[in-house]
């Protein structure tokens, strides 16, 4: 919902008003669900007793909404040097049938770019009015640079009276306030809205309006700025924002009840500010619909908390192949791997994997039939009969060469410890996701570069001879063993994940077990044999 305001300064005149609010935001969220159970019936013309009964089931999807209606346009007319506030007066209808409530963000988008809260000159971008420390009026003199600023006003409907309770204004957005430059919590209710028939809505509402100042060296000119408001729900916390809440403040759309791993930007992760378990969430594949636990953790990373289990399929006709719009696959830096199952299509990489992905059951010891150890081809493998749901999903195995989303890496044979910057940079992970890096960088460095020992050292305190902490919450690494020489190893016992880090025929992965923690990832692991992938948000 994006809320327009435009001045002009035309002979030391500023001219300010205000045009229609856009991107109304709709946010689902999981069904309420209402079964009431219906009379039974009997017959009395027998001797046995006959009676039945059917169930109804009705329906009701969580909606939230923002609507607006100007009370008085955003306009003022003033000479350089002076001040002026309560410019304009719009109402911002709000309804919520969440019990939870809402919050409502707001954040500057003049020339719809995100971030910035500028009013933006006509004449030069050296003259743009920007937002700053006066929004309020105070301390206005001869030194003080032009700034605008804005202010809420909650309001009440004409409800029941327990819907007379207005939205509370956050932040200090009570009194008027710099236009803010990122997502800014400005209003929230902790209790839903009712809606009438018609287009009146009852309940909360609040009305905005602005205030600027002109600086006596501010050139004559037209000034456009915008303010986009954008409603979340649940408001089970309105400081904190969740991965839903993000999504949608990014103008994401979900399906159903979850947003797609695929929408995932670097943006949205920092925009998270809860970490593990408060943070996690089930993010969509879109490539197949598989759900994925996600969570945001202490070294600042999105991570995948759940194993990768996408089937790698061969691509006959009715099998689409994997193209860069679905994973992650960003340019052609590997050239000695991408001579064959690659094709450039309208400017979008498309990878058809060589091979399928093999399925097999039982425990240690047993034969993966159809397994090849290769660097040449790339191989995925399914335990079918993997017990565990949720966090602790086996997910699938894959060599190198597939992890890396690759169909020969029998060129790539350098040791890339020492520089990750030659790394592989595509991967089978989702677009938006990552293979983890393994590097020499320092542990206890913020933004290690060597993120497996980086997750040791946050939540197993660097141990090398306990692996315990790592395969509980938040991170539920799994030992699902790996097969190699077409047979399964180490089932129940070690957890091992690829990274993209390379070392002649050997990969460094994350080695994990009961007793064994190894980030630095032995190279005697061959890149051929079948790991688990974690994902990470670029």
């Amino acid at each position: 919902m994006g809320h327009k305001v435009k001045q002009s300064l035309m002979s030391s005149r500023i001219d300010f008003f205000y045009y229609a609010f856009r991107n109304v935001l709709l946010v689902s969220a999981p069904l309420l669900v209402i079964s009431a159970l219906i009379l039974g019936f009997s017959t009395s013309h027998s001797s046995a007793t006959n009676s039945g009964s059917d169930s109804v089931t009705l329906t009701l999807s969580t909606s939230c909404t923002l609507s607006s209606s100007v009370i008085t346009p955003h306009h003022a007319s003033l000479n350089g040097g002076q001040y002026e506030e309560g410019i304009g007066d719009t109402r911002i209808n709000t309804y919520c049938n969440d019990n939870n409530g809402y919050s409502i963000y707001a954040i500057g988008t003049s020339n719809n770019v995100d971030g910035n809260t500028d009013l933006v000159s006509n004449l030069d971008e050296h003259y743009n009015i920007h937002t700053g420390a006066y929004a309020n009026g105070d301390n206005i003199g001869t030194s003080t640079p032009s700034f605008w600023g804005m202010k809420l006003i909650p309001g009440i409907g004409t409800g029941s009276s327990s819907e007379l309770t207005p939205p509370t204004i956050m932040n200090n957005y009570n009194s008027y306030n710099v236009v803010p430059s990122s997502y800014t919590l400005v209003a929230s209710r902790t209790s839903g809205t009712n809606m009438t028939i018609d287009t009146d809505i009852t309940g909360s509402y609040f009305n905005t309006t602005y205030n600027i100042y002109a600086s006596s060296v501010q050139p004559a000119g037209n000034y456009e700025g915008k303010v986009k408001y954008v409603m979340i729900h649940p408001g089970r916390d309105h400081n904190n924002i969740g991965f839903n809440e993000a999504f949608a403040l990014s103008g994401k759309s979900s399906v159903g009840s979850h947003y797609a791993m695929q929408d995932m930007t670097s943006d949205i992760c920092n925009m998270v500010n809860v970490y593990d378990e408060t943070s996690q969430t089930e993010l969509m594949d879109a490539r197949d619909g598989k759900l994925y636990w996600v969570a945001k953790l202490q070294d600042g990373h999105c991570w995948m908390t759940q194993n990768l289990a996408l089937d790698l399929e061969t691509t006959p006709a009715n099998v689409s192949p994997l193209t860069s719009e679905n994973t992650d696959l960003n340019d052609g830096s590997l050239s000695g791997a991408y001579e064959l199952g690659y094709t450039y299509k309208n400017n979008v990489l498309s990878w058809k994997p060589a091979n399928a992905t093999v399925n097999f059951t039982g425990n240690e010891g047993v034969t993966v039939p159809g397994w090849v150890d290769s660097n040449t081809v790339p191989y995925s493998a399914n335990k079918t009969d993997d017990p565990e749901t949720g966090h602790m999903l086996l997910g699938n195995y894959y060599n190198w060469t597939a992890a890396i989303a690759s169909n020969n890496s029998s060129s790539l044979t350098q040791n890339t410890l020492s520089d990750i910057s030659n790394n592989p940079k595509n991967s089978i992970c989702p677009k938006g996701w990552r293979l983890p890096t393994i590097s020499n960088d320092i542990a206890s460095n913020i933004g290690s570069t060597n993120e497996f020992a980086r997750l040791n050292y946050l939540y197993n305190n660097g141990l090398t001879n306990s692996g315990i902490a790592l395969m509980s919450s938040p991170l539920y690494f799994r030992k699902g063993g790996d097969p190699i020489l077409g047979t399964l190893h180490n089932y129940n016992s070690l957890s091992l994940c690829q990274s993209s880090t390379v070392n002649r025929d050997s990969s460094y992965m994350l080695f994990l077990g009961d007793s064994t923690v190894d980030t630095a990832g032995s190279d005697q692991y061959s890149r051929k044999a079948g790991f688990s992938i974690r994902c990470l948000a670029r």
